[in-house]
């Protein structure tokens, strides 16, 4: 399949446009990870919160619409597995489940799918609906570390709240702004080519 036809096909996603093969799939489901577990690595503290600014979460939306629901989800998954057997690939270098962060991990899992999903709906091509599909990716992973932070955190709920979103809340708006462009300008260099 041409790369003009793939792009023109109602459910393709960015990763479609590459030969189809077993091989294909995993070496972008490896990429995924390895990508998420390098951009973990740009990290920021934010004084008060024991959660730091990364390009950790905006690597996985970026996985999940670009690869689709399965082979994002399944990126994720390996990224998380390796990460908790020990590889030291989360923000600033951590590895293992104990950390209080641990949650956004989790929520970039069922983020990565959800993106997949619309991105298989076209939510990729538009930069409306890419901030949507960005936006809605965003609040999956903090619906579940927000909890998960003041579980193992021993924080209120607000006080989880204080620390683990309201100071990303711009970074987030910023990352939104940046998959406008993107996305919807990949897709259509796919188109022209």
């Amino acid at each position: 399949m041409s790369t003009a036809t793939a792009a023109a096909r109602p459910g393709a996603v960015l990763a479609d446009l590459l030969p189809a093969s077993r091989v294909r799939d995993a070496a972008l489901v490896l990429g995924g990870a390895v990508l998420t577990g390098i951009a973990a690595q740009l990290a920021v503290p934010v004084p008060g919160s024991p959660v730091p600014v990364t390009g950790q979460t905006f690597a996985a939306l970026l996985v999940g619409t670009a690869l689709g629901a399965r082979r994002g989800f399944l990126s994720l998954a390996l990224y998380a597995l390796a990460g908790v057997v020990g590889v030291p690939w989360f923000a600033g270098g951590a590895s293992g489940a104990g950390m209080v962060s641990f949650g956004y991990v989790l929520g970039m899992l069922l983020a990565s799918a959800a993106v997949g999903t619309l991105a298989r709906r076209g939510a990729d091509r538009s930069p409306l609906r890419m901030a949507g599909t960005m936006i809605l990716g965003e609040a999956i992973i903090y619906a579940v570390g927000v909890p998960y932070l003041a579980l193992a955190a021993h924080m209120s709920l607000s006080q989880a709240i204080a620390a683990g979103l309201t100071p990303f809340l711009i970074g987030d708006a910023l990352k939104a702004a940046l998959a406008m462009g993107a996305l919807p300008t990949a897709w259509k260099l796919a188109g022209k080519r």
